[in-house]
C-alpha cells in the first residue's frame, strides 16, 4: 500500500503564490493588476483572481463542524436535505385544496398557503387542509397581519380536533409587520403585543415558526448581498430585543423566527452568504444566553423525544444525530444557553429582480444556478419561481417546470446527498468571512442608530436599499451588469405580443391615505427600464430598421457590426447585417433600398478617418447615422456633423432612449 502521506505528481515542484503573482504580472503586459484581474463587488470587498491554502490561515470558520455551533456549515449532519416548496393563491379553499393534493404527489414537501382575512373561519381551514396529512408535510401560511393570532387559533383547533401531536407538525404563520412597512411606507399593527399574543396562541405547536424575516423584500428590490444579510440580522433582533424585553424567554422567540431570504445569480457570493448568516445569527442569539427549554418539543434536535436532559446521553429514539449512547451534541448541557435556539431555520427564493419579460427561457438558467447555490448553501425550504412570474397568470406547465428544477437537483445531481460541499474551499471560505464582516459592520451600524424597526421608520434601510437599486440599474445602462437577452445578446426577432409585465398594486380598497408616511423599496426590476424601451418601440407600430455599413478590415467590421446589431436590437430595432461592401456609395445604397432608418458604419478605428465623413455625406440626411467605435479622430468627426458613436463607453440606455426619441415621432 502505497504511503498515505505520499504526494502526488511529485514531479512537479510547488509553485508559491509570488511565483503565480510573477507570472500573472508578466503576461498582463504591463497593465494593471488591479485594473484588469481583481474583481470589487458590490459589497466593497475585493475578490482576488486566485486563492490558495495560506489564505485560510488564521480563518476560525474552518473548523466548524455541521449540525454544531455556530453552525456555519449548515444544521444538518445526517444529510442535505431540504423541502421543496410551492405556494398557493387560495381563491376558493377547495380549489386549493384539489391543488395542494394534486403537487404533493409531484414532488411539493413544503405547502405555502396565501389567506385572504375576510374568508377566515374553521370552515375554511378544514377545507383547505382535507385529505393532507399534516404530521407529513410542512404548511405554511400567510394572511393579513392583523387576523394572524386568529389564524394561529384555527389551526390549533383544527390540529386538535384531527388528532394530531401537535409537537410533530412543522409550519409557519408569516407574521412580519416591518416588510409591508418597507413596502408601503406606513405602521398599520402594533408589533409587539401582537407578536406575544401570537407566541401564547402557538405555545401548542413548538416547531412552528410565526416571526417571520423576509429579507427577500430585500433582495427583491435590489439590495446587494451584504445589505441583504445585515438587515435581515437587525431584523431578527427586533424581534429577540423586543419580545425578552417584554418577558418572553429568548429561547421561544429565537425559535419562533423563520428567515425568508432571496437568492440572486451571483452563485459563490450566495454560498457564502447562507453560510456566514447561520454563523452569525448564532451568535447573536447565543448573546441572549437563551435556557435550553427542549421538553416543550420545540427542539430541533428531538430532544424533547429523546431525555437528553436526564444524563446528557442520548438512546436510539433520539434524532438529533448523536450515535446511540453517545454525548448528545445539541448543546444544551455545556452550561452556554441553548444551542438549539441559536440555529436560523432558512427557506430561501429565487430572486424576481433579475427576471425578465423578454427571453423568458433565459429565466430558467438564472433560477436554476439559484436553486443550486442555495442548495449547495444547506437551507431548509426552497422555492423556485416559475419562469413566466412577471407576466403571466399562474399555469401548471411554468409550475411543474419550476418544481422539476430542484427535483432535478435532488434525484439526477444528488445535491441532498452531501453537507456543505464547499467547506474547505479556498475562495468561498474567503467569501464567507468577507461578506459576514461587511454584514456584521451593517448590523452593528444599525443597531447603534436604535435598530431595524427604528432605521424603517427613519428611512435609512430603505434609501440604502433604493440607492443600491439604482447603482444596479446604472450598471445595468453601462452594461457594466448583465441581463442576458436584454441589454447584451437579446433575441432580433422577438415581440411581446399579448405578454404584459405584471404592475404591482398599492392592494388597498380605496386609494385614500395610500400616501407613505415613510420611504419605501423601490421594487424595480433590473430589467424594467429597457423592457420599457422596447414595448416603447412595439407599440408605437413602426419598428426602425438598423442597416450595418461594413467596410475595410474584416475582422473589425465584423466585430463592430455584431456589437452594434446587439446594441440597437435591445431596443426592438430590426438589424440588417452585411457582409461588406468596395465603397461607402454602394453601402448607402443598398441601405436606402433597405429603407432604412440607420445606417451604422462599421469599420476599423483607422479607415474612419477615410470613410466616415464620405457615407455621412452620402446619406445626406436621410436616416440616422452612427459610428460604430470611438476612433482617435473622433473630434473631426464630429466637426464634419457626425453626432452618433456607439461603443463600449457609452451608456446603452440613455443613448437608445435618445434614438427612440428621434425615430418614433
Amino acid at each position: 500500500m502505497a504511503d498515505s502521506k505520499e504526494k502526488l505528481f511529485p514531479e512537479f515542484p510547488p509553485v508559491s503564490t509570488q511565483q503565480w503573482m510573477e507570472k500573472a504580472t508578466a503576461d498582463l503586459k504591463g497593465a494593471d493588476f488591479e485594473k484588469k484581474l481583481v474583481w470589487k463587488t458590490n459589497e466593497g470587498f475585493k475578490v482576488q483572481p486566485f486563492y490558495r491554502m495560506e489564505n485560510l490561515e488564521g480563518l476560525k470558520s474552518i473548523d466548524s463542524v455541521p449540525g454544531q455551533f455556530p453552525f456555519l456549515r449548515g444544521i444538518k449532519q445526517n444529510n442535505n436535505e431540504w423541502l421543496v416548496r410551492q405556494d398557493i393563491q387560495v381563491e376558493c379553499p377547495k380549489e386549493a385544496n384539489a391543488k395542494a393534493l394534486d403537487i404533493l404527489n409531484k414532488g411539493i414537501d413544503s405547502l405555502g398557503f396565501r389567506l385572504k382575512a375576510d374568508n377566515l373561519n374553521a370552515e375554511l381551514i378544514e377545507t383547505l387542509l382535507e385529505g393532507i396529512c399534516a404530521e407529513c408535510v410542512e404548511l405554511n401560511f400567510t394572511t393579513c397581519q392583523k387576523h394572524v393570532v386568529e389564524l394561529a387559533n384555527l389551526l390549533t383547533a383544527y390540529f386538535t380536533k384531527k388528532d394530531y401531536d401537535l409537537k410533530k407538525l412543522n409550519g409557519s404563520i408569516n407574521f412580519d409587520p416591518m416588510s409591508k412597512m418597507l413596502a408601503k411606507g406606513k405602521e398599520r399593527i402594533d408589533l409587539t403585543p401582537t407578536a406575544q399574543a401570537l407566541l401564547e396562541a402557538t405555545k401548542p405547536l413548538p416547531r412552528y415558526r410565526v416571526l417571520g424575516v423576509n429579507a427577500l423584500a430585500l433582495n427583491n428590490a435590489g439590495a446587494s448581498i451584504y445589505q441583504e444579510l445585515g438587515y435581515a440580522l437587525a431584523w431578527g433582533n427586533e424581534y429577540l430585543h423586543r419580545l425578552t424585553e417584554a418577558g418572553a424567554p429568548a429561547a421561544h422567540v429565537a425559535k419562533s423566527i423563520k428567515f425568508n431570504f432571496g437568492i440572486s445569480s451571483n452563485y459563490f457570493l450566495e454560498i457564502a452568504k447562507f453560510r456566514a448568516a447561520r454563523m452569525l445569527w448564532a451568535n447573536i442569539v447565543a448573546a441572549y444566553n437563551p435556557e435550553c427549554d427542549c421538553a416543550d418539543g420545540s427542539c430541533d434536535c428531538g430532544c424533547g423525544a429523546c431525555g437528553c436532559g436526564d444524563d446528557g446521553k442520548c438512546d436510539e429514539s433520539c434524532d438529533c444525530g448523536c450515535q446511540d449512547g453517545k454525548e448528545c451534541t445539541c448543546g444544551c448541557q455545556d452550561g452556554k444557553g441553548c444551542r438549539c435556539a441559536a440555529r436560523m431555520h432558512i427557506h430561501a427564493e429565487t430572486s424576481s429582480f433579475n427576471l425578465t419579460l423578454f427571453d423568458p427561457y433565459v429565466n430558467l438558467l438564472r433560477t436554476q444556478t439559484e436553486s443550486m447555490s442555495a442548495a449547495l448553501a444547506g437551507v431548509e425550504s426552497m422555492t423556485v419561481s416559475p419562469f413566466d412570474k412577471i407576466y403571466a397568470d399562474i399555469n401548471e406547465f411554468s409550475e411543474r417546470l419550476a418544481r422539476n428544477q430542484q427535483l432535478l437537483l435532488k434525484e439526477e445531481s444528488h445535491f441532498d446527498k452531501v453537507i456543505d460541499p464547499a467547506a474547505g474551499s479556498y475562495y468561498i471560505e474567503t467569501l464567507t468571512v468577507s461578506i459576514a464582516k461587511q454584514a456584521w459592520e451593517l448590523f452593528l451600524a444599525t443597531e447603534e442608530a436604535g435598530g431595524f424597526y427604528a432605521a424603517i421608520k427613519a428611512g435609512t434601510v430603505q434609501t440604502a436599499v433604493n440607492e443600491s437599486n439604482q447603482a444596479r440599474h446604472t450598471a445595468m445602462a453601462q452594461r457594466r451588469e448583465i441581463l442576458l437577452g436584454t441589454n447584451q445578446y437579446p433575441n432580433f426577432t422577438e415581440l411581446t405580443g399579448d405578454k404584459k409585465p405584471v404592475v404591482c398594486a398599492c392592494g388597498c380598497k380605496s386609494h385614500e391615505g395610500c400616501e407613505p408616511d415613510f420611504p419605501t423599496l423601490n421594487i424595480q426590476r433590473a430589467a424594467d427600464q429597457f423592457e420599457a424601451l422596447r414595448l416603447q418601440t412595439e407599440a408605437s407600430g413602426k419598428r426602425p430598421k438598423a442597416f450595418m455599413l461594413t467596410i475595410g478590415n474584416l475582422a473589425m467590421r465584423q466585430a463592430r457590426a455584431q456589437f452594434s446589431c446587439n446594441f440597437l436590437a435591445c431596443a426592438g430595432y430590426e438589424v440588417i447585417d452585411n457582409l461588406g461592401f468596395d465603397t461607402v456609395e454602394a453601402g448607402i445604397e443598398a441601405a436606402m433600398t433597405a429603407q432604412a432608418d440607420i445606417v451604422v458604419l462599421c469599420s476599423s478605428d483607422d479607415e474612419y478617418a477615410t470613410y466616415a465623413v464620405p457615407a455621412y455625406k452620402a446619406l445626406n440626411g436621410r436616416a440616422l447615422f452612427i459610428v460604430a467605435g470611438a476612433p482617435a479622430c473622433m473630434d473631426e468627426l464630429k466637426a464634419a456633423g457626425i453626432e452618433n458613436f456607439i461603443h463600449v463607453r457609452v451608456n446603452v440606455l440613455e443613448t437608445l432612449r435618445s434614438y427612440n426619441a428621434k425615430l418614433l415621432k
